[in-house]
């Protein structure tokens, strides 16, 4: 089967106006009758070429996705047509990247493939749960509805992992940072005090030949600690990459880690009750939209959990009992849960318990940001602070005794 391959043109469009673009399709000549449902009287059609070196060129983010999705039902909403709403978004795109993909979706929809149908086709950008979602908007005729629903979805979702994100680098930056420094300083600094320390003739305290000990070292295996630490992270991406088992054990010590764990835990719940209530929303059945929750949890233990739920509630037990029995779950999620379904507003309910683990996620980031940055400054302080006083100790030491 032929792969599909971008094609540039030039021609008359279906205005008559001299004008250029892209198309995607299998070869030059369906790219041409592609052109010619269009509209398109195309005069010259060739295949892209790529570029030789894409160092600059930019990676498609989830955000990314999730503005372009915020942008294509602002245009839905204001009664733009769709094919028109790719033409106006991709316009302002300055990803090129980015644009490119716009591009390909309208050219797929112009040539007759429904929305849904064309996101599918790109599922590195766009996940079964996201397809799956617009697919109901577009049967039911409410499409610029199901996009606004799932625009709100992936901003609240990016919000999260944004806040989680950003509560992270700083220390692990930080940390870097203090290797680095500290690294220099014994093989570079400690080296230069300990020429000096040999000429003195006298005994050294015994914390300042211990620093010069761990220098020497440094010195002597640099190179094998630094392949041991790059060997170390190029087998956890392995082995994340390639071992389920493995992604499933680091899931679970996540959970249970001090103050990490409560916020993965409050996260997954906040996940769960916003893509189940925006699933739910939009008329998916609940064993589907359990089966996508599970998808979009961000956590093996959870995962499980959920499919435990979906299984349960095939065989016809409620959703309030499938989700107690797993013991996962917070009180105030079964309680609103059991409220939804008496009431027939569970979608409503979940969204409010997503409204307040998300408020509680960022209330324990912030915390947590607060709590780090004056341990991370006594560390750095020890580590630096520490290899100053083994490296001037000796000199104090000998002015007291000239004194």
């Amino acid at each position: 089967m032929a792969t599909d391959s971008t094609f540039t043109w030039t021609g008359l469009d279906k205005n008559g106006r001299k004008n250029k673009g892209e198309v995607v399709a299998a070869s030059v000549a369906l790219a041409k009758a592609q052109l010619r449902k269009q509209g398109i009287q195309a005069k010259n059609v060739k295949k892209k070429t790529k570029p030789l070196f894409s160092f600059g060129v930019k990676k498609i983010k989830p955000a990314d996705i999730a503005i372009f999705t915020r942008q294509m039902a602002t245009m839905m909403k204001a009664g733009v047509p769709l094919v028109q709403s790719f033409d106006i978004v991709a316009e302002g795109l300055d990803n090129e990247t980015m644009r490119q993909l716009v591009v390909d979706i309208k050219n797929e929809v112009s040539a007759g493939g429904g929305l849904a149908a064309s996101l599918q086709k790109h599922p590195k950008y766009f996940d079964d749960l996201f397809c799956s979602l617009v697919a109901s908007g577009e049967n039911s005729g409410t499409l610029e509805v199901m996009l606004d629903r799932v625009a709100t979805y992936k901003e609240k979702t990016e919000a999260l992992k944004a806040k989680i994100k950003k509560a992270m680098t700083y220390p692990i930056a930080v940390v870097v940072v203090a290797i680095v420094v500290t690294g220099i300083l014994l093989v570079k600094v400690v080296p230069q005090f300990a020429e000096t320390f040999s000429s003195f003739g006298s005994d050294l305290p015994g914390f300042t030949l211990f620093v010069l000990g761990i220098s020497e070292f440094v010195q002597e295996w640099w190179f094998i600690i630094l392949l041991g630490i790059m060997v170390a992270g190029w087998s956890y991406s392995q082995a994340s990459l390639r071992s389920k088992k493995f992604r499933d054990k680091v899931d679970a010590i996540a959970l249970k880690l001090p103050i990490v764990g409560g916020i993965v835990h409050d996260s997954v719940v906040a996940r769960f009750s916003r893509t189940l209530s925006t699933t739910f929303a939009a008329g998916v059945p609940l064993v589907e939209a359990l089966e996508s929750t599970a998808g979009a949890a961000g956590n093996a233990i959870y995962a499980a959990g959920i499919r435990q739920i979906r299984d349960d509630v095939t065989s016809g037990t409620s959703l309030y009992q499938a989700i107690r029995s797993t013991g996962l779950f917070p009180t105030m999620l079964l309680q609103m849960t059991s409220i939804g379904e008496e009431s027939g507003a569970l979608d409503d309910m979940l969204g409010k318990v997503a409204d307040q683990y998300e408020a509680q996620v960022d209330n324990a980031v912030d915390s947590l940001s607060s709590l780090m940055e004056p341990i991370i400054m006594s560390v750095l302080g020890v580590l630096v602070g520490g290899l100053m006083v083994a490296m001037y100790l000796p000199i104090f030491m000998i002015g007291s005794v000239v004194g």
